[in-house]
């Protein structure tokens, strides 16, 4: 782990804005139990665009599917490599 400094534009609950080093513009924080039940949506969504059969929803809500699951997997990996429990209780695939 490094320890670098941030530009912190707000710590509001569950609504962190954020500079890293290097870059230009903020990012927005998501915390790992957010970003859970983000997926959790993400998948319902995906789930419910397949049972209407609208082919376009269906491409669609699986690419949000998988970019969420994505930084969810690399928050879930960082965090075990670090020894830091999950706030939630990891999903089973």
């Amino acid at each position: 782990m490094e320890q670098k400094h941030l530009e912190v534009y707000s710590e509001t609950s569950n609504y962190g804005v954020v500079r890293m080093p290097g870059r230009a513009f903020p990012g927005s924080v998501i915390q790992g139990d957010s970003l859970s039940i983000l997926c959790d949506l993400a998948r319902s969504m995906q789930r419910r665009a397949v049972q209407i059969g609208d082919s376009e929803l269906v491409d669609e809500s699986a690419e949000l599917l998988q970019l969420l699951e994505d930084r969810l997997h690399h928050n879930e990996q960082v965090l075990s490599e670090h020894g830091i429990r999950l706030p939630y209780t990891q999903r089973i695939v």
